[in-house]
């Protein structure tokens, strides 16, 4: 069963590390690999680490911005050990595969792996649904980035063997690009009614959208909220 699951690596300091993930992801049944800023690749230290799974790295696309990477999945989760303090839902890596690949069936879903020294941003996290936290010794918690994926992949694989005959997924949810329009138009209704002052905005709008993460709307929530926003607009405009 292929799973339309993508596994993206954001700024890529070891090429090594870029040919063992694609090898890590061909041992467990998957092919979408994308590298947000890769510091060297292609490079043929990722094709000697890669083995057998070259192919992946052929068909490995390479992207400027998280926001390209992601923009037509309905799940992301970006894996960390630190906590952040605008906190999303917390999975497990056999909750996230478990979620993983229910909502594949849907579109695409991605699982981000941050930088080999500094792991992923602030900015990284806040366009995810939630963050995954791998299980580990407190006193060294660190993994290394193929060893995490090689994890995750590993519990993908297992939760598809698992639901072999996929149960239908209950609810279309949104694909990020459309919550990210939502949170534009927030943002313009919010300034509109005056709820924020746009010279030190804070991180009002960062919670709001961490709320909004955190529910997880629906594709029809999502229609019904912009409504609403709208119609805030419009009573913002009259005299």
């Amino acid at each position: 069963m292929a799973l339309n699951i993508r596994i993206i690596l954001i700024q890529t300091w070891h090429s090594g590390n870029i040919g063992a993930a694609a090898r890590a992801m061909k041992n467990m049944g998957l092919s979408d690999l994308v590298l947000v800023n890769p510091v060297d690749f292609p490079s043929d230290e990722a094709y000697s680490r890669a083995g057998q799974a070259t192919d992946v790295l052929d068909r490995a696309r390479i992207v400027p911005s998280l926001v390209e990477a992601i923009d037509d999945c309905v799940l992301v989760v970006g894996t960390s050990a630190r906590d952040r303090s605008i906190r999303l839902p917390a999975y497990t890596a056999e909750q996230c595969a478990e979620e993983a690949v229910t909502l594949q069936q849907q579109a695409p879903v991605a699982i981000i792996f941050g930088r080999e020294r500094m792991g992923l941003h602030n900015d990284d996290i806040q366009q995810c649904h939630a963050q995954l936290n791998i299980d580990a010794n407190p006193d060294y918690p660190v993994l290394n980035l193929s060893q995490a994926v090689q994890l995750v992949c590993y519990e993908v694989f297992k939760a598809s063997q698992r639901q072999l005959q996929l149960p239908p997924v209950k609810d279309e949810y949104p694909l990020n690009e459309d919550l990210n329009r939502f949170y534009d138009h927030l943002a313009q209704t919010l300034d509109d009614i005056g709820f924020i002052n746009t010279k030190a905005p804070g991180q009002a709008l960062d919670h709001l959208k961490a709320l909004y993460r955190r529910a997880r709307p629906t594709a029809k929530e999502l229609r019904l909220l912009r409504g609403v926003l709208s119609k805030a607009q419009e009573a913002a405009e009259k005299p």
